[in-house]
């Protein structure tokens, strides 16, 4: 099928159709990051071989296991973390939460190599327990990584890390695991936007056996639904 606009349009009054090499590459990077909202942020730390600590978000970030628990980071383009990462193994994911939501953004800036965004952001280094890079001091909770395997697609670098130690802080800790409403993330929309976690619901998970069963195909009543 054709790409039913040449371009993004200002209105759009039909169905957006688009085949990515249609468009030119960074408007499909703005189309898929406001599609695929929201992104948790992994505000990365690491070390270079000189010894150089550098600091940065990466909002393509997700767990893929968690026996043992890996993660997922995703990098447009190279930049310094790859760079360290590939170079030394290691990495912190420090959770990005509200109340260091200006400092995670401004380590974002695109400063030379040698600079130490620890030092130019004014967060506190505090050491880690199984890998080099510090860890964020002010945040919350932090992974310690190391690299398991980076995979190339396209413009993107998909490193994939084992979490090597955890550590979280009391006050987001709440009947037996991370209150995610005491921990108060930040998350990643489209171009400069962020959104914070807002309502917070539970709905329950559907069984077959129990819920559906021999139920016909057209009643939908054994549906969850929202309080």
């Amino acid at each position: 099928m054709p790409s039913s606009h040449p371009g993004p349009p200002e209105k759009l009054d039909v169905d957006l159709e688009v085949t990515p090499a249609d468009w030119d590459p960074r408007q499909v990077y703005f189309l898929m990051t406001g599609l695929v909202v929201p992104r948790p942020i992994a505000w990365i730390s690491t070390r270079s071989p000189d010894g150089v600590d550098n600091l940065a978000p990466h909002s393509y970030f997700n767990v893929v296991s968690s026996n043992p628990p890996h993660v997922v980071i995703g990098s447009t383009g190279r930049k310094d973390t790859l760079t360290n990462i590939e170079a030394t193994g290691e990495l912190v994911v420090n959770i990005t939460t509200e109340h260091v939501l200006e400092q995670m953004n401004a380590s974002a800036v695109d400063a030379p190599s040698d600079v130490d965004e620890f030092e130019r952001v004014g967060v506190t280094k505090v050491a880690s327990t199984t890998v080099t890079p510090s860890r964020v001091g002010e945040a919350m909770a932090h992974l310690e990584c190391r690299l398991a395997q980076v995979v190339t697609l396209g413009n993107g670098h998909v490193v994939l890390a084992e979490v090597t130690h955890v550590h979280v802080d009391p006050r987001v800790w709440r009947d037996g695991r991370v209150d995610p409403e005491l921990l108060r993330p930040v998350l990643r929309l489209a171009g400069t936007s962020y959104a914070t976690l807002g309502e917070v619901f539970k709905l329950h998970r559907p069984g077959w056996e129990q819920d559906v069963g021999d139920r016909d195909a057209s009643d939908t009543s054994w549906i969850p639904r929202r309080d």
